[in-house]
């Protein structure tokens, strides 16, 4: 049935005037008329009786007009949910991952983005965090989860999200206690480190304080090259050698298992959300960066 057959007769009872029906549909009183007719036929009901004051509803029509508002109404938010379908953003957005997901808030972040963004679809790829970072800036990744060192910031072309500070503490096996307490980088330089790959924010930090141009000078004793956080945990456990640990990791090993934190020496990070700023504007990344300030509002 035509909708505007149906918008002449909820016009026309509303009303209770073709010619104010008329008026408010911007339409000639004639061609009001000719659809209530057009109407009638098509029902097979006399859906209006005429009065002194103009038309009347029959108790055909009375039954009529709320299935009638139903069905305009139907058709409204149908044009609704059409036009809201051209902005809606859809694509699939990847996501260069680090560290543990309850450190990111990456549950709550994608959570958070699927609620907001239902039609983009997400693939999560975890790495070391330099990694990440070649990873977007090559095109592979869209955004990602990356650990800067807060005298050295990423350049212009990187839109950068600061999330948190934290700090890694040097952490040592059970029973070294002696050898790292009240310690210095220099003293600690004489110990056994396990090393990471150039790609991990701990290689970063460690060239603070050790090798060419840090503030020591010396090289460490590495004695072994690991690229996970937990293989890392687990050889220090293990009385391997020392490790960069983020504090509240270093504090739970220490009450739960004896493990030893060097009390005078620490190197402090941040955790922040990055994107090329090229690409800031598009619409799935910038999707991405409005959950990600929700979760870490």
């Amino acid at each position: 049935m035509d909708p505007q057959t149906l918008r002449a007769f909820v016009a026309v009872a509303r009303e209770g005037n073709v010619s104010r029906a008329a008026t408010r549909l911007h339409l000639s009183q004639p061609a009001v008329s000719l659809q209530l007719r057009t109407l009638a036929e098509a029902t097979g009901l006399q859906l209006f009786t005429r009065t002194a004051q103009g038309m009347a509803l029959t108790r055909d029509g009375a039954a009529l007009l709320p299935l009638a508002d139903k069905a305009l109404a139907g058709l409204a938010e149908f044009g609704q949910a059409a036009a809201a379908l051209h902005t809606t953003v859809r694509g699939t957005l990847r996501i260069g991952t680090i560290l543990d997901p309850e450190f990111t808030r990456l549950g709550a972040f994608l959570k958070q983005l699927v609620e907001t963004s239902p039609q983009v679809d997400t693939a999560l790829r975890q790495g070391m965090s330099g990694d990440v970072l070649a990873l977007i800036d090559r095109g592979e990744l869209d955004v990602g989860f990356h650990l800067d060192l807060p005298d050295d910031p990423l350049g212009a072309e990187w839109l950068v999200r600061p999330l948190t500070r934290f700090t890694y503490r040097v952490l040592a096996p059970a029973g070294w206690g002696p050898q790292v307490r009240d310690r210095d980088w220099k003293a600690l330089a004489s110990l056994p480190w396990l090393a990471t790959p150039p790609a991990s924010a701990h290689h970063r930090l460690q060239r603070r304080v050790f090798g060419p141009g840090s503030i020591t000078g010396l090289e460490p004793r590495r004695v072994a090259l690991v690229d996970q956080e937990a293989s890392m945990l687990d050889l220090v456990r293990s009385g391997v050698g020392l490790s960069l640990v983020r504090d509240a990791i270093a504090i739970r090993e220490a009450q739960a298992r004896g493990l030893v934190i060097a009390d005078r020496v620490a190197l402090d990070c941040e955790l922040s959300f990055v994107c090329r700023a090229s690409r800031s504007g598009e619409p799935v990344i910038a999707a991405a960066w409005a959950a990600l300030d929700t979760v870490w509002a």
